[in-house]
């Protein structure tokens, strides 16, 4: 899961019927695998709604708890890909090294990437994977 499916669950202008889906299974216990950047990804994605008054403080805090008190199962196998894998994928398919990673940490899983970014979702799709 990347940050776009995080802040759709805390910023209903950005929810989706996939996002609140996958919402509901986290909450009936499913597993969500992220990777280490994630939480500061989320954490700056917050900060920078509210910069842009999307957010207000008040709201930021309340999302950042909810985010808080949730289980994720983080991989920190692909911060050891940075520089190999993960930068090969961002080259080849025009991506950030971030969102590289969430891409990365999805096929090596073998597990589907929960994303809204259309560009991910087309490399992901490209390089044999599935998306949600």
């Amino acid at each position: 899961m990347d940050a776009s499916t995080g802040f759709a669950w805390v910023y209903q202008g950005q929810a989706t019927l996939e996002t609140d889906r996958l919402l509901n299974e986290v909450a009936a216990g499913a597993t969500v695998i992220v990777p280490a950047l994630w939480h500061l990804e989320m954490a700056n994605v917050l900060l920078i709604a509210q910069r842009r008054h999307r957010l207000t403080a008040v709201q930021r805090r309340a999302a950042l708890e909810k985010l808080a008190a949730m289980q994720f199962t983080v991989d920190e196998e692909g911060t050891r890909q940075a520089f190999g894998k993960i930068s090969e994928l961002a080259e080849k398919h025009g991506l950030t090294i971030y969102d590289a990673t969430y891409l990365e940490l999805a096929l090596r899983r073998s597990l589907p990437l929960a994303t809204r970014d259309e560009a991910l979702k087309s490399a992901a799709k490209l390089c044999g994977g599935k998306t949600l």
